[in-house]
């Protein structure tokens, strides 16, 4: 895939699957395979051997990967698509490239 439009520490909605409906924070985001991890949601259990993180091992429950396209950007509490605007000097040079929320036209970042 190519650069995301969702980025870590945004604020997303689940569109679709198991956790449809539900809010949470990024925490990570992979390009590559579209796969985004939102604090809090898709939890799956793994088993982990004895190590000297986690001395007695055994079963534990962390975030798995959601699709990136289940998920939808969360701008001041309302779902937005994400767009780019770009700023550029008076010789037509890139200067800066802007998320902005289609909804309200407003920058994200």
């Amino acid at each position: 895939m190519s650069t995301s439009k969702i980025k870590k520490g945004d604020s997303v909605k689940v569109i679709a699957g198991k956790e449809i409906g539900k809010e949470g924070k990024v925490l990570s985001v992979d390009t590559k395979n579209g796969k985004v991890v939102v604090e809090g949601l898709n939890k799956a259990t793994h088993h982990e051997k004895p190590s000297a993180k986690n001395p007695n091992g055994g079963v534990i429950e962390r975030e798995a990967a959601l699709d990136i396209s289940n998920v939808v950007y969360l701008h001041k509490g309302q779902p937005t698509k994400i767009g780019f605007k770009v700023e550029k000097d008076e010789n037509g040079k890139v200067v800066k490239k802007n998320r902005i929320a289609k909804k309200t036209g407003e920058v994200i970042d």
